[in-house]
């Protein structure tokens, strides 16, 4: 006869195996998920990575370039007396000319409209911009010769950078580009650089002197406004309501509307303020006031909930300390329990940025997606941010606008990077544990 003491062992045994079994499928469930995950990241950054490591790099060619008065249309007796006048000399002064002139003097070979046509294709059409500045720079280059290295175009940028010299035929160059290239490839007059014009330079029809630089500025600017609203709105909000509103209906309304808010998706957001800001007040249309007004709305719920936790984890003995020295309760607050809960402050409020640099739907809402290539100065400037000038790339026909979209997602993927990783630093730093 078997024991039932031997039973009930037994099926403690078979239920610790069974517990087991199911605890390690547990441990294999999680494991397969974070490497599932992992997976997703690498195929993601290395998808970006690889389209986007282009970008940084920018086709040159090299060209003598003549400043022929006669080839630019000026009289050098007008040009003279403009000068004196202040007045712009090369207004309408013909530097693709001067251009296609070197183009000519390279490849003497080239004869017919639709060969020349596409030999002038080669060099960018912003090169004439670069000539205008230099020439007004150095008025007496007029008349004489010098030897430049001018922006590619696009379609050869993109060529030049991704296929050897000697590739198979490109759907946007043809065979007799190509042979130009192999041609200044093997002479040495063709080679990439650095692309400085990515961060330095603003938004542009042409993808090889599109930069990032406008869109930097307009994004510094909108945080600006964000934090300096949303941060003592925030924290101001949390104080009152964790130390000193009584706690009644009507407090209670309130955090649960702070609590909905903070689920409330981002384009209602951009709803209100075109609603209020810009149809009520009539604030100037994408300009960095109304984005960061619309954008701190946004934050401020998550920087409130984030401040109220880190005001509860303080300990009533710091209080109650306080108050036995004959602090006030305002002394309790600020002397006390908000240096001490500033940390946990902190990261919310990082984290509330860094949610808020990333967010697109509220800014198209309020005209930030219009097309702005000139460096904002103000908070009333048009301006765009770094969503949206992603979004307006990738919306683009032209294929190099892919490497930029790629690009510019690295750059504010880094920028986004650095300020969780300054939020967890801030935190282990700052932070006491009781």
């Amino acid at each position: 006869m078997i024991n039932k003491n031997e039973v009930r062992q037994l099926k403690i045994e078979q239920s610790l195996i069974k517990r087991h079994r199911s605890e390690r499928r547990f441990r294999r469930l999680g494991l397969s998920a974070i490497l599932l995950s992992t997976l997703c990241i690498v195929v993601l950054f290395t998808d970006i990575i690889s389209k986007g490591k282009g970008a940084f790099k920018l086709t040159y060619i090299k060209l003598e370039v003549n400043y022929d008065a006669e080839i630019l249309g000026v009289d050098p007796m007008v040009h003279d007396a403009l000068e004196k006048d202040g007045a712009q000399p090369y207004a309408l002064a013909n530097f693709q000319g001067l251009i296609k002139s070197a183009l000519r003097k390279r490849f003497v070979d080239v004869s017919g409209r639709r060969l020349r046509r596409e030999l002038y294709g080669l060099v960018s059409q912003g090169a004439s911009d670069d000539l205008r500045r230099r020439l007004i720079e150095n008025p007496l280059l007029l008349n004489k010769s010098e030897t430049l290295w001018l922006v590619a175009d696009d379609d050869v940028d993109y060529f030049y950078k991704n296929s050897d010299a000697g590739g198979t035929v490109s759907d946007r160059i043809s065979e007799h580009e190509q042979d130009w290239i192999n041609d200044l490839s093997q002479t040495g007059e063709i080679e990439t650089r650095f692309n400085a014009v990515f961060f330095t330079q603003g938004d542009s029809r042409e993808p090889e002197l599109a930069g990032i630089l406008g869109a930097a500025v307009g994004s510094f600017l909108t945080m600006l406004v964000t934090f300096f609203l949303s941060f003592p709105i925030g924290v101001s909000a949390a104080l009152y309501l964790e130390e000193f509103a009584p706690r009644n209906r009507w407090t209670d309304f309130i955090e649960v509307n702070i609590n909905n808010l903070a689920a409330v998706p981002s384009i209602i957001f951009g709803l209100l303020g075109l609603a209020v800001f810009i149809n009520f007040f009539h604030l100037p249309r994408s300009a960095p006031l109304i984005g960061g007004l619309v954008l701190a709305l946004m934050t401020l719920p998550t920087i409130i909930i984030s401040s109220r936790a880190g005001i509860k984890a303080v300990p009533p003995s710091i209080r109650e300390a306080a108050i036995g020295i004959g602090a006030s309760p305002m002394q309790v607050v600020f002397h006390h329990v908000l240096p001490l809960a500033m940390p946990t402050i902190l990261t919310g409020v990082i984290i509330g940025m860094a949610q808020a640099l990333g967010e697109t739907a509220p800014l198209l809402m309020i005209g930030m997606v219009a097309f702005i290539v000139d460096i904002p100065t103000g908070f009333l400037d048009s301006a765009t941010v770094m969503p949206v000038q992603i979004f307006l790339w990738a919306d683009s026909a032209e294929r190099a606008f892919i490497e930029k979209t790629s690009a510019a997602i690295m750059v504010l993927m880094m920028f986004l990077i650095f300020m969780n990783f300054l939020s967890v630093i801030l935190r282990k730093r700052l932070e006491r544990r009781w």
